[in-house]
Formats: C-alpha cells, sequence, structure tokens
C-alpha cells in the first residue's frame, strides 16, 4: 500500500490480487471513499470492510462506473446519487454503505425535501446582471491563502478538509484546484473554487463561502459562473457540487445557475456542527 499523509485524511492505494483502488481515509469525517478502482469488486469490498474495521468507519462510498454499481447493490450498498459524465463523459454512481443506525438515519430529510420543494419553483437566472457597487472579481493567487484561510474559519465551524490553514491552501492550489474571489474595501469577502480531476476532466465546484455581511448580493452566482468559464477553456465539461442540503441558498443558487439535482447523501461530511446531508449537483457544461 502506498500513502500520502494528509492532516484530515490519508490518499492511499490499495493492491490486491484481484484488484487495485484509490481510496481516501478520512478519520475526521469518519468514512472511507473509493475514488477510482479496477478489478474485482467482490475482493474490493472484502478490503473495504477490513478497512472500515481497522479505523472505526461508519460509512463507505464509492464512485461506481456504470457496469458496476448493480453488483455493489447486490452488496448491499445502495445508490445516493449520479454524476452525470464523470469519468470522461460516462456517468459514476454514488455508492454507500453504513455500519451504524445513527449514521445511516438523517433527522432533517423531510426538512430537506421542502428546501427542495421550494428550490425547484425558483425561475433559472442568466449572469448578465453587474456586480453590486464596491466589489469586483478576480482569479485568486497563493498570496490569498491567508485570507481565504481567515474566510473558512469564520464561515465554517467545522468543515471536511483543512481549508482554515493558508498552508493546505497554498498546496492544493500548487496542485491545481482554481479559487475565484470577490473583494471589497481591497479584502476578501467571498470565494468558491473548482477542484480539477485531470484523469477525468471534471471538476468538483467546493469551498463556497462569503462574510455573512456581504450575502444576498449575488456574489456566488458570479464567481461559480467565472469558475465554469475556466473550466470550458480547459475543456472540462462535467462540473459537479455538493451542498449542505439543510442550505436553502446554495442549492437555489445551482438549481438557480442551471445545475440537476441528482441524489442525497446522508450525513456525508462534519460540516459546520455535525455530519450534515449533501445534496449532489451536476451541470453538462458543454451544452453552454
Amino acid at each position: 500500500m502506498t500513502t500520502k499523509n494528509e492532516r484530515y485524511y490519508q490518499v492511499c492505494t490499495e493492491m490486491g490480487t484481484y484488484f487495485t483502488m484509490d481510496v481516501c481515509l478520512d478519520p475526521f469525517n469518519a468514512r472511507l471513499r473509493v475514488d477510482d478502482y479496477r478489478g474485482d469488486v467482490q475482493a474490493m469490498h472484502e478490503r473495504i470492510l477490513e478497512l472500515v474495521e481497522k479505523h472505526a468507519f461508519t460509512k463507505v462510498f464509492i464512485k461506481s462506473r456504470s457496469e458496476d454499481w448493480q453488483a455493489f447493490l447486490h452488496l448491499g450498498y445502495m445508490l445516493e446519487g449520479v454524476y452525470k459524465k464523470y469519468f470522461n463523459g460516462s456517468d459514476a454512481y454514488s455508492m454507500a454503505m453504513y455500519f451504524t443506525d445513527e449514521r445511516r438515519t438523517s433527522a432533517y430529510w423531510m426538512e430537506e425535501d421542502e428546501i427542495l420543494r421550494q428550490v425547484f419553483k425558483l425561475p433559472l437566472k442568466s449572469m448578465e446582471n453587474r456586480f453590486a457597487q464596491g466589489y469586483s472579481m478576480r482569479l485568486a493567487t497563493i498570496e490569498d491563502a491567508e485570507q481565504l484561510a481567515q474566510l473558512y474559519g469564520t464561515v465554517f465551524q467545522t468543515y471536511p478538509t483543512p481549508m482554515n490553514d493558508a498552508t493546505y491552501i497554498k498546496k492544493v492550489i500548487l496542485e491545481g484546484t482554481v479559487f475565484y474571489v470577490t473583494e471589497a474595501g481591497g479584502r476578501i469577502v467571498s470565494a468558491a473554487s473548482a477542484e480539477v480531476n485531470a484523469a477525468y476532466n471534471n471538476a468538483e465546484v467546493t469551498d463556497c463561502a462569503t462574510y455573512p455581511e456581504h450575502r444576498k448580493h449575488g456574489l456566488m452566482r458570479h464567481l461559480i459562473t467565472a469558475l465554469e468559464h475556466e473550466l470550458r477553456r480547459r475543456s472540462i465539461y462535467c462540473a459537479y457540487s455538493l451542498a449542505r442540503s439543510l442550505s436553502f441558498g446554495m442549492n437555489a443558487v445551482f438549481h438557480q445557475l442551471g445545475y440537476e439535482y441528482t441524489g442525497r447523501m446522508t450525513k456525508n461530511c462534519n460540516i459546520f456542527d455535525k455530519f450534515e446531508d449533501m445534496s449532489l449537483w451536476v451541470k453538462d457544461l458543454s451544452r453552454g
């Protein structure tokens, strides 16, 4: 097994006689994530169970290829969402397995259903409107890491990755994550990123944060639209995001920008102050 140590997690390549899989061992979020794999599903599943027991994880989720999701279903996994066009144009199926009733059960599912119903009533919005007066937007640089860390540390009580750490932000920028920021008075007040997967030509729109006093100006819509333009420039057409299911605002942003809701992941990560359900939104950027 080869590993790369991280502050919150370890990215590992697990190899057996009949399989190879890239996994993220994520103790902060009490989960194991399989990002890529090839080989025998049954043999891979047996190794996953060993890792779950060793690390006391309570959730596993796998980005399954279309030809394998029913094999995972047969093993007891459940389908939680579809990453459309994730694998160079082919869909990925988010297959999950839970190991405690507490992790499997959501206390907010009906409330989240109602939020979705209200979001779906909203009209789509074009981005022809200009920024509110006094705001400007630009591509972030590594020199912005300190201000970005302050923003994320202020907005989020807890976050699935150490975005309150400037060193970590510098690292992900150097690895290819693209950040756009909004400034007011020479200070970063809002930001969002696109984490690019160069192997499969997709990107996760993530790390969306705005200081409370600067909300309701439509800043996030402009930031995400700018990230989409950058992704198209790089010939990346699969964009997706995981939004807190309890956040009317963020789910509304993605709906109004033309993203499609394709599933919800129960207690997927430790964000704000608890394990929260996350809604999956996807967009085919090749359609304009």
